[in-house]
C-alpha cells in the first residue's frame, strides 16, 4: 500500500474519498509540471526558413513562442498558420526590421514592459544578398542585421533572460567566418557581400563566447545550422542547396530545449560535421583571441549600449 493511502486511512477517509483526493493531487501535479515545462521562447527571423520550422516544432511542444519578422502581414499569417497546425494558441507575433536599430530598440523596450521572462532566445534573423548595401545609418546590411541587431536586442533583454528558467541563447553563426575589419563594422569601408557576411558571423560568434563568460545565468551557443540549406536566403544567393531546411531547424530546436545540451555553454556547434546532425567544434581562431574580443566588445558597448 502506498504511503499516501496509509496516511489517508489513518484519518478514516473512505476509499472513494481517497481516490478523489489522489486524483486531485495527481491533476494538480500535472498542471504544475505542465506550466513549469512551458517556456517563453523568441525566434527572430521566423516567418520562413529554418526559423519558422523550428518555431513550429517548439509550438507543438506547447511552448509560448514569439514569431518575429519585418513584415506585419506575413508575421500575422505565420502566427495563424502555426496556431492551427500546432493546436497551440500561445503563439504571438513581433514586428521589427532588424536593419533599423531604432525599431530593434523599440521592440526590446516593448518586450521589457510586456514580458516577465524569456527562457530561450534564438537569434536566427540574418541576411546575405540585399537590395541595398548599407542601411540608413551607413552600416553594411550584413553587419547590421546579422550581428549588431541581435547584439542590441539581446543585451537590452538581459533582465528578462535573467528571469528565465535554465535560460539559453542560441546565436546563428555560419561556416563562413573571417577576421573582422573594424572600419568595415563601423561602415567606413565597403566590403563584398561575401566578406561582410563572413565577418558578421565571426563577430556574432566572438560576442557569443564573451556573453557566455560574462553572464553566468545563461548558456550561450553559437551554431552553424548547416551550409547551403534549402532556404530562400540560400536560393537567392546561390540558386541551389545541399541539405534540407529541416536539418538546420532540428538542431536549433535541440539546442534550444533538449536536455542533451543543457550544460553546454560558450561553444560553437558545427552542423556540417555530420550527415544528420553535427557536433561541437572549433570556430575561427579569432573567436578565442581575448585581445580581439575585448576590442570588439569595447566598441560595441560604447557605441550601442
Amino acid at each position: 500500500m502506498k504511503l499516501t493511502s496509509i496516511l489517508f486511512l489513518s484519518f478514516n477517509y473512505s476509499k472513494n474519498e481517497i481516490e478523489t483526493i489522489q486524483g486531485c493531487v495527481w491533476f494538480y501535479s500535472l498542471i504544475k509540471r505542465f506550466f513549469k515545462m512551458r517556456k517563453t521562447i523568441i525566434v527572430t527571423g521566423s516567418t520562413d526558413g529554418i526559423g519558422k520550422l523550428a518555431a513550429m516544432r517548439l509550438a507543438k511542444d506547447e511552448h509560448e513562442v514569439y514569431i518575429h519578422g519585418r513584415n506585419a502581414s506575413k508575421v500575422e499569417k505565420v502566427v495563424s498558420e502555426i496556431k492551427i497546425e500546432s493546436g497551440n494558441n500561445h503563439i504571438y507575433g513581433l514586428v521589427a526590421d532588424f536593419s533599423n536599430l531604432n525599431t530593434v530598440e523599440d521592440l526590446s523596450n516593448s518586450l521589457l514592459k510586456k514580458l516577465k521572462k524569456i527562457d530561450v532566445l534564438i537569434n536566427n534573423a540574418g541576411v546575405f544578398k540585399t537590395p541595398v548595401h548599407f542601411n540608413s545609418d551607413g552600416l553594411d546590411m550584413r553587419f547590421a542585421v546579422n550581428f549588431i541587431a541581435p547584439f542590441v536586442f539581446t543585451e537590452r533583454l538581459l533582465p528578462l533572460l535573467r528571469n528565465g528558467n535554465q535560460t539559453r541563447i542560441i546565436n546563428l553563426s555560419s561556416a563562413a567566418q573571417a577576421t573582422i575589419l573594424m572600419e568595415a563594422l563601423k561602415g567606413k569601408v565597403r566590403l563584398t557581400e561575401n566578406d561582410s557576411y563572413a565577418q558578421s558571423k565571426l563577430a556574432l560568434t566572438m560576442w557569443s563566447f564573451n556573453l557566455a563568460k560574462t553572464q553566468n545565468f545563461c548558456h550561450v551557443i553559437a551554431v552553424n545550422p548547416g551550409s547551403l540549406l534549402n532556404t530562400n536566403m540560400v536560393k537567392e544567393a546561390y540558386g541551389h542547396h545541399w541539405s534540407s531546411a529541416d536539418k538546420g531547424a532540428n538542431i536549433l530546436y535541440e539546442l534550444a530545449v533538449s536536455d542533451a545540451y543543457k550544460n553546454r555553454n560558450g561553444e560553437y556547434f558545427d552542423n556540417d560535421k555530420g550527415e544528420v546532425k553535427g557536433e561541437f567544434s572549433q570556430a575561427h581562431p579569432d573567436a578565442y583571441n581575448a585581445l580581439k574580443i575585448d576590442e570588439l566588445m569595447s566598441y560595441m558597448h560604447n557605441q550601442y549600449l
